[in-house]
């Protein structure tokens, strides 16, 4: 039985090591040393709109009646109350474009920002309405986590921005066998679907361009290689545990 001993002993170190994931395997922002220490924002600008896009478009104006023109049925008129689904009074950009609206008609909004897009649409009402307020919102932002996370899916947001870690934490966390190191974040500008590597033990990230999403951007956490060591586990700790146990057995039997 004593011959046997140092092999049983490594025998279950193997098994317990296999089965451990290490602490740094599932940290974020590792290389963060000091408390309280300050990191440069990050640069957030504004989105550049697309077709297929929805937009949410409020007027308000002197002219309470004049300006429901712009409402469809469900809106709330200016300065009512109550809730309702702003998906139900949007408008979408078409396929070359361009936004169709009432009494102003076709314009430009591919590549314009909210902002400039409600400036032009106050520009052409001046001449119309009484002191007009237009607010034009994006109601269509969503991203996708994918991959090694608790929950992968399909998110909407409706903040202005949305971190990374917010994004994961949407999806549940990252699991145990997903790699902090190695996140995928595909990003479609101007007409190509850029491939970026985020590290997210890197405290770097916290002022990188990729540290706000944008809509549409799609996450994929992969797995580590544990991952396939862990599928066989079950196996392989059968397998040792078998022998282990035949080994008991024969010096059960050799010492009687």
């Amino acid at each position: 039985m004593s011959r046997n001993k140092p092999f049983l002993v490594i025998t279950f170190f193997l098994i317990i090591l296999s089965s451990c994931v290490t602490q740094l395997k599932v940290e974020y922002l590792q290389d963060i040393l000091e408390s309280g220490k300050a990191y440069d924002e990050a640069e957030f600008p504004d989105y550049k709109l697309k077709p297929n896009d929805q937009l949410y478009i409020q007027v308000k104006s002197l002219d309470e009646g004049a300006a429901n023109v712009f409402a469809t049925a469900g809106n709330q008129s200016a300065g009512g109350s109550g809730n309702f689904d702003p998906y139900l009074v949007s408008y979408t950009i078409d396929k070359d474009g361009y936004l169709l609206l009432p009494v102003i008609g076709n314009i430009l909004a591919r590549d314009k920002t909210l902002a400039e897009v409600g400036v032009i649409l106050k520009d052409s009402l001046i001449n119309i309405l009484s002191q007009p307020v237009v607010t034009v919102k994006l109601i269509n932002k969503n991203i996708s986590v994918l991959g090694e996370v608790k929950s992968p899916g399909h998110f909407p947001f409706s903040q202005e921005k949305l971190s990374i870690y917010s994004a994961i934490g949407l999806a549940g966390d990252i699991n145990d066998y997903g790699d902090r190191n190695n996140v995928v974040l595909l990003r479609n500008e101007n007409g190509k679907n850029k491939v970026i590597k985020i590290d997210l033990t890197k405290s770097s990230l916290l002022s990188s361009d990729y540290y706000y999403l944008r809509p549409y951007d799609i996450l994929y956490v992969k797995p580590r290689k544990v991952k396939f060591w862990g599928n066989a586990q079950s196996n392989i700790s059968f397998f040792f545990s078998t022998i282990t146990t035949g080994l008991l057995i024969y010096s059960f039997i050799k010492t009687f």
